[in-house]
């Protein structure tokens, strides 16, 4: 086909090393269960439904919309791609079989870079439970920073452990926050049969709008917030090479897609129906101690607390394959790939914690005490936005690039694409469509809105984001034409 250039194509054709190594070196211990919690860790950040619920009943406008136009093409999408190559590293393998080399580094990095920011987030989300245990605590933003950097160090530490272990943890703190929704969900029901009125009149069609008039009272951020709150469906494939089963690859997905959807529509209501507008990430705890007891509030606390220290684990463990797979590959140096007595890769592994510690202490420690035009809190607080929205910006190029990689996919070899199709061609071409639009949309909402206006304005949002979001592009893009250029030198010197 046109659309593929020759080298592209030579390069696309052969299997890639770590194609090979993976299955060989690493055991195949995955089930539907791990993976399915795995999906839950890296797509339900609970905490969403709090920022969601602050437009009132258009939240679930948003949720509904993200789905159907973002999420579920994305879920579908990534299950076909994973069926046609159930590789270790996902889209970056997915990216090399299209369109070669160079394109699969640049994907490959542009979705590492958001793991490691969002290894610091999940950290920053236990610091926050933290604190909305004791209005006291951890005021100070170097105090935060102490308790993230702890965090982030012990997820590094537990991910190098034996992978089973690991996977067992995990699955029982996703257990844990499932119980969490449940009580959530019970909450809401027993604050409406004992005879309370719901805290906000669900009546009431201005609730439902869409607005963008008044920047302080506009929920129009709250589409590319919650569409880009679904990213990830791709990241518990990025070990596709150590799965039991290829069966696995679509359940999973479509299983925690489901729970996912249910998760965020629990809470979100919940807090609607318990706590009105007026929220913030802790009252999902209030709301239980309100309505039902303040013993269960105290457990569904520790629940989420347990939850959101595992987000780290995983994201360290999944992103660390990237690395792996890439200095398999020759596109990096061969030490990062290298696995401890366990069969993980450690040094990836350490190298991510090391990065994530220096951002944080860069966020939480300089950036407060050194720069003197804000309050030390709200600085660290601008900070952590404004890099979760580049990161979040970033990763959702690597997102359009599922549709790509399908696309092309097709094109390539149209036989082989229906022998291996799972859903009918009118179903993924929709998807083909929808899915890129919606992203598109959700970036530039991303960027014309600013997440914090009472701190940033979108203007000087736009600014400061679209810089950050450039800079991070020119380095992935600097970046892959070393290691491809790097990757043919050593194969010209190996012939």
């Amino acid at each position: 086909m046109s659309t593929f250039s020759k080298s592209s194509r030579q390069n696309s054709d052969l299997a890639l090393t770590s194609e090979q190594y993976v299955p060989k070196t690493m055991p195949q211990i995955f089930g539907q269960l791990d993976l399915t919690a795995t999906y839950l860790v890296i797509v339900f950040f609970i905490n969403n439904s709090a920022g969601a619920a602050t437009s009132g009943p258009a939240a679930l406008i948003y949720w509904t919309l993200g789905a159907v136009a973002f999420f579920i093409p994305c879920a579908v999408v990534t299950a076909q791609l994973g069926t046609f190559f159930p590789f270790e590293g996902s889209l970056y393998n997915w990216t090399h079989k299209v369109l070669g080399g160079y394109w699969s580094f640049f994907i490959g990095f542009c979705a590492w870079l958001p793991g490691i920011l969002v290894i610091e987030s999940g950290a920053n989300i236990f610091t926050t439970f933290l604190q909305g245990i004791h209005q006291g605590w951890l005021s100070e933003p170097w105090q935060q920073g102490l308790v993230i950097i702890s965090v982030i160090a012990l997820s590094g530490i537990i991910a190098c452990q034996r992978a089973r272990t690991v996977q067992n943890i995990i699955n029982v703190a996703v257990g844990l926050i499932g119980l969490v929704v449940f009580t959530i969900g019970v909450a809401c029901i027993w604050w409406l049969v004992s005879g309370h009125h719901s805290a906000t009149n669900f009546a009431d069609a201005k609730g439902w709008l869409i607005t963008w008039q008044d920047p302080q009272t506009a929920n129009i951020s709250q589409f590319g917030i919650i569409t880009l709150a679904y990213l990830g469906t791709e990241i518990p494939l990025i070990m596709g090479g150590e799965i039991a089963e290829h069966k696995v690859i679509s359940r999973h997905i479509l299983w925690g897609t489901i729970l996912t959807l249910i998760g965020y529509f629990i809470s979100t209501i919940a807090l609607l129906v318990v706590k009105g507008t007026n929220v913030s990430p802790f009252d999902l705890v209030s709301l239980v101690d309100t309505a039902l007891t303040p013993l269960l509030g105290n457990i569904v606390v520790i629940c989420i607390l347990c939850f959101f220290l595992i987000i780290p684990i995983v994201y360290n463990l999944a992103f660390a394959r990237l690395l792996m797979v890439a200095a398999i590959d020759a596109r990096l140096p061969a030490k990062i790939g290298l696995l401890n007595k366990h069969r993980v890769p450690a040094n990836a592994i350490f190298f991510q914690t090391i990065v994530a510690i220096i951002i944080a202490s860069i966020t939480y420690f300089l950036a407060p005490y050194f720069f003197h035009f804000a309050n030390p809190t709200d600085l660290s607080f601008e900070v952590f936005n404004i890099s979760q929205a580049g990161a979040t910006l970033v990763w959702a190029i690597p997102s359009a690039f599922l549709f790509v990689c399908l696309s092309l996919s097709f094109l390539h070899d149209r036989q082989a694409f229906h022998q291996k199709r799972i859903l009918p061609l009118p179903v993924l071409l929709i998807c083909s469509i929808v899915g890129p639009l919606a992203c598109i949309a959700a970036i530039v909402d991303t960027l014309l809105n600013s997440w914090i206006p009472q701190l940033i304005s979108s203007i000087q949002w736009w600014y400061i984001v679209g810089s950050v979001t450039l800079i991070c592009l020119i380095i992935a893009a600097v970046g892959s034409m070393f290691a491809s250029s790097e990757a043919e030198w050593q194969t010209l010197e190996e012939k």
